[in-house]
């Protein structure tokens, strides 16, 4: 038995999953005729209570179509030095929309409103880029499933207004954050531009993500899903997926974040573990002692079919999902209080 606990993209679908992907009715989505993708893009856009929701292969995608919608080419984008857009999307924000990033040096992935308002660009000032847009990421990969505090969102939003920039949120593991603090997808719809939700995260879907906005700024995501080659035929196969996900596998995600807090108790009271990022959902982020080397603690993880990521140096993560069940966890647990 392999327990992999690199990322929650490992999951495969459960068997009711397949049984809803093989039976659902399915059109031709380049011309908006998947019912089972329109049903999807329209349960997300009411549960958010936004105008529009499409459906992406991927979230890179979705985050790559909002960026080129709120920005033009030259235009910079506020993030935090974290933030997924900027490390882990292939230079796409460059590539794909020929925009830089304005990095703040926030905590955990999450900056303060008054540090996004002193990272913005005067306008009139033609020498430096022109700030275009505030991207947030919740919950922050690099920053251990780390959830922003809603307060700060509202105050990064007026600053946003205030100064006429767009305001997306990158939510790939945003489920995560709505069952760890009790909020809802309406708070987020009504305080977000747009937003990017994954499927493949949390949710166990095989493939699938969606950006959600309003009529006004989703109005050219077509065009550009197209361009960058997002368009799908008979995709409802994979919409179906996210329909049963959304009915099957949202409120069990407080199950890993259970496991993922007991998981970094017995990690705390190791010799070998230095320090480890507060853990409020299903990601553990943990760094070993100077004088444990992070390739052998996971070549001993693997000798025993375990499999962990090495994110550099010294710095490990596990990350719990759907496929890492209760007999698994009993099995790792006990394993751990070995090393």
């Amino acid at each position: 038995m392999i327990i992999d606990l690199r990322s929650d993209t490992v999951t495969k679908p459960s068997k009711g999953m397949l049984e809803a992907m093989m039976n659902a009715p399915v059109g031709d989505d380049v011309y908006e005729e998947d019912p089972t993708v329109n049903a999807l893009e329209k349960r997300l856009a009411d549960m958010f209570g936004m105008d529009k929701a499409m459906f992406f292969p991927s979230g890179t995608m979705a985050n790559q179509t909002a960026l080129k919608l709120h920005t033009n080419p030259g235009d910079q984008v506020i993030c935090d030095k974290y933030a997924h857009i900027y490390n882990f999307e292939g230079g796409g924000a460059s590539f794909n929309s020929g925009v830089s990033c304005q990095l703040i040096d926030g905590s955990r992935g999450m900056f303060t409103a008054e540090q996004a308002e002193a990272a913005i660009n005067p306008p009139e000032f033609y020498h430096s880029a022109l700030t275009a847009l505030i991207e947030v990421e919740n919950t922050t990969n690099k920053g251990g499933g780390a959830c922003w505090d809603f307060n700060e969102l509202q105050r990064i939003q007026l600053v946003a207004k205030q100064h006429n920039l767009g305001f997306h949120l990158d939510g790939a593991r945003l489920w995560n954050a709505l069952i760890a603090k009790n909020e809802t997808p309406k708070q987020y719809g009504q305080l977000f531009d747009t937003i990017s939700v994954c499927l493949s995260k949390g949710l166990g879907c095989p493939i699938g993500s969606v950006l959600l906005g309003n009529e006004n700024i989703m109005k050219g995501a077509l065009r550009i899903r197209k361009l960058l080659g997002g368009g799908m035929r008979q995709i409802g196969f994979a919409a179906a997926a996210g329909l049963y996900a959304l009915d099957h596998n949202f409120e069990r995600l407080q199950d890993d974040h259970k496991k993922a807090k007991e998981i970094g108790k017995i990690l705390s009271q190791l010799s070998s573990v230095k320090n480890m990022e507060p853990i409020e959902t299903n990601i553990i982020i943990f760094e070993l002692n100077d004088n444990v080397e992070g390739s052998n603690f996971i070549k001993r993880l693997a000798e025993n079919n375990i499999k962990i990521s090495n994110m550099g140096g010294h710095k490990l993560r596990m990350v719990t999902h759907l496929d890492y069940t209760n007999d698994m966890h009993e099995d790792f647990i006990a394993l751990l209080k070995t090393l």
